[in-house]
């Protein structure tokens, strides 16, 4: 069990450590965290001149379309790519000092959710520049990139325990995450498909995460309760189960490093 005295020291130790994660990420960088502005700017413009066009009569203000799932996107696969080797690079430290070792876990995520939060500056820059009218409905946001990261950080306890003993976990992953991007319909309209496909982007719990922030944002809306229903339930469910693997396996972890 942790006191209130453990629990201020491991919030110190996080910030720290994300801190000496977002100075070695822009290290060698003239521009350094700007580029977390930047990033989802360019990718913007270089898909809305792709698909603008071919998408202008299914999707109304492309732009926004796009960079919203964007946004969600690069925050969910920044938190796990990161976090999956976040126990073997820190294996002497690990050895060294006795700090839990999700604190190395939770400060990837952390870090993700701080690059996340500098994207959201460009994001909402580009909210006033194609004309998107503020709603009440946007305060519903942050509890929506609550649940992604409690739904990355499940995922980020399961890929740091399987790299552990697996290194080719990283390259599989790499693929994998290729094909989930396909299918979390973050450039193309969902509407347009038929079939198998369809049914497995709407059970892509990603595309259900982007689904409702782009209804928030974009439509004025809220998400309807099966949708509220599916995000707790695969945020819950997936930080559950990979805090549940982690810790059955975190003395073996402590052999294997």
């Amino acid at each position: 069990m942790i006191d209130a005295q453990q629990g201020k020291q491991y919030a110190f130790v996080i910030r720290q450590l994300t801190a000496r994660e977002l100075k070695r990420k822009y290290a060698r960088s003239y521009l350094g965290i700007i580029w977390s502005v930047l990033n989802p700017l360019l990718s913007m413009v270089v898909l809305s001149l792709i698909f603008s066009q071919l998408f202008r009569r299914s999707i109304e203000n492309y732009p926004i379309y796009y960079l919203t799932g964007n946004i969600l996107w690069q925050a969910f696969t920044g938190a796990t790519n990161a976090s999956m080797t976040s126990l073997v690079d820190n294996k002497m430290l690990l050895l060294k000092v006795k700090f839990p070792m999700e604190l190395f876990i939770l400060t990837r995520v952390y870090t993700a959710l701080i690059n996340l939060g500098y994207s959201l500056i460009a994001y909402v820059i580009m909210l006033f520049v194609f004309q998107v009218s503020p709603k009440w409905t946007m305060l519903f946001s942050p509890l929506i990139i609550l649940f992604l990261f409690l739904f990355s950080l499940g995922i980020s306890y399961m890929l740091a325990t399987a790299y552990v003993f697996f290194g080719d976990v990283k390259h599989l992953y790499t693929v994998l995450l290729t094909i989930w991007m396909y299918c979390s319909a973050i450039f193309y309209p969902v509407e347009q498909l038929q079939g198998i496909i369809r049914v497995v982007i709407w059970n892509n719990p990603l595309y259900t995460f982007i689904h409702c922030m782009r209804k928030v944002v974009m439509m004025g809306a809220l998400p309807e309760r099966i949708e509220w229903f599916q995000m707790l339930f695969w945020s819950l469910g997936v930080y559950v189960i990979g805090s549940l693997i982690f810790q059955k396996n975190r003395n073996r972890i402590m052999q294997k490093l």
